[in-house]
């Protein structure tokens, strides 16, 4: 599994709070996705295109088990790589086939904007724009499969483990 785009980058401590405002609860994921980081970097929404990267600081995603990786898989986030990641929010990007690495030395790798490549099964990422590289340490492939499955619920109905959704049901 692999993912060439550009970043966007956050430092650290970054929380659910920040992706997924209170505010947007109430709303409709299509509304709600135009509120990630409006606190922080208000605008920021309208500016992401499809398969572009975050790449964060330390303890990126902490907080409570708010589901923020819905809205950034809604707003077309295609990767999310950090110095390193609640292990709830992690477990959220695998839930909603948001690839995702921890990736100590990231953050010094990046600057905002540049074009990165990654290869998720070694670990790989390479900076396109600057020319440098890091090896962090891979995804497993148990949760590769499940992201390439579609996530957590389309990996449980191709193994079988649930029934299938209807169809015409929509994913968040």
């Amino acid at each position: 599994m692999q993912h060439e785009a550009r970043t966007w980058t956050f430092g650290d401590d970054i929380s659910t709070d920040l992706l997924y405002p209170q505010t947007a609860y109430a709303l409709p994921l299509a509304e709600a996705a135009k509120l990630v980081f409006s606190a922080n970097r208000p605008g920021w929404s309208d500016l992401v295109e499809p398969g572009d990267i975050i790449v964060g600081g330390r303890n990126f995603g902490m907080g409570s088990s708010r589901a923020a990786v819905a809205l950034l898989r809604r707003l077309g986030i295609g990767a999310c790589l950090a110095e390193s990641f609640s292990t709830l929010y992690l477990r959220n990007c695998v839930n909603y086939a948001l690839p995702a690495l921890a990736a100590p030395g990231v953050l010094g790798l990046v600057e905002e904007g540049d074009r990165i490549h990654v290869d998720f099964s070694t670990g790989a990422i390479e900076n396109r724009s600057q020319g440098t590289r890091l090896m962090a340490p891979p995804l497993p492939p148990a949760l590769l499969t499940i992201i390439e499955q579609g996530g957590v619920i389309a990996s449980l109905e191709a193994r079988g483990l649930i029934p299938a959704a209807p169809t015409g049901a929509s994913a968040p």
